[in-house]
């Protein structure tokens, strides 16, 4: 994950991701509601709660996104960042719902079947939805590389499977509206709904551990302790803790001295290893306690 951008561009990155995604997501919406009003198809339907959903989580996203960037004061000493997190767990909740709404649905239609109404304009609008939905992800892979939000990333991944989904809901008017294949609308309706179920999990489980303070990845870890060795002086490395916050990344460790060096040259030594993570991990905020070197210690 690249960290090599400021706060600045990566804010900028972060308002077009999100502006974006809204203005696809609403796009959708109309789209969607002309092709289920025309053809009657629960799968359509299906889509269409998924679009109504993405506007609100996206506008949800919009808001906090904003708000995390919001800079620390007396009464948030770190910042506004878990916003981000509070935002995916309201997304999920939604889907959930969603979810629920759609399953009534698909029962509907399988305890009374009906016939696909104007199977290629649901077909048109599908492609469309396809394509639209492809542009976005792609750019909200790339803003995610540059700026690593958790926010961007879970709304990145529900749109990834919306484009898996409107393939099967394309498939379904295919069937339904051409082969006269009245249950496999309501079956893709289905699918459709225990897709919305994943991706609440999926999102309620990356918001959570934003909120638990779930530690980085054992790659980053690893690298952050292989800039903390690069120094000369460092003998040992111990406690190393590690969280995420929107936008920002807190670093803390103790850092082990030859135990006959000055308090000046501990201090000299500390900026200096700071400096080296926070050119790695531009949004960082590193906290180090300097300790004197015990052959006891030195697990992370």
């Amino acid at each position: 994950m690249n960290r090599q951008i400021d706060k600045k561009e990566a804010e900028k990155l972060l308002k077009r991701a999100t502006t974006a995604s809204v203005s696809v997501a609403i796009t959708l919406i109309g789209l969607k509601t002309w092709g289920y009003i025309e053809s009657g198809s629960v799968a359509l339907f299906g889509t269409l709660l998924d679009s109504v959903m993405d506007t609100l989580s996206s506008i949800i996203i919009f808001a906090a996104v904003r708000l995390a960037m919001v800079p620390a004061d007396d009464d948030h000493r770190f910042g506004h960042g878990k916003a981000e997190a509070i935002a995916g767990l309201l997304q999920a909740f939604v889907i959930i719902a969603t979810s629920f709404l759609l399953m009534f649905e698909v029962v509907d239609k399988v305890l009374n079947p009906r016939n696909i109404e104007k199977a290629n304009l649901g077909i048109g609008i599908i492609v469309a939805s396809i394509v639209l939905t492809m542009m976005l992800v792609l750019y909200q892979r790339y803003v995610t590389r540059k700026t690593g939000s958790v926010a961007i990333e879970a709304d990145g991944m529900h749109y990834t499977g919306d484009i898996l989904l409107n393939f099967g809901v394309a498939v379904s008017l295919i069937l339904g509206g051409y082969f006269n294949m009245i249950y496999a609308d309501p079956f893709f309706g289905g699918v459709a709904c225990l897709y919305l179920l994943y991706s609440a999990y999926q999102v309620f489980i990356a918001s959570t551990d934003v909120l638990m303070d779930k530690e980085m990845s054992d790659e980053e870890r690893e690298n952050i302790l292989e800039i903390i060795r690069s120094h000369s002086a460092v003998v040992g490395i111990h406690e190393l803790r590690t969280r995420r916050s929107g936008l920002n990344i807190f670093i803390q460790f103790h850092m082990e001295l030859e135990e006959d060096i000055s308090l000046y040259d501990a201090h000299i030594i500390s900026d200096q290893v700071e400096g080296k993570i926070m050119a790695a991990y531009q949004n960082s905020e590193v906290l180090i306690h300097a300790d004197p070197y015990d052959d006891g210690t030195g697990k992370v």
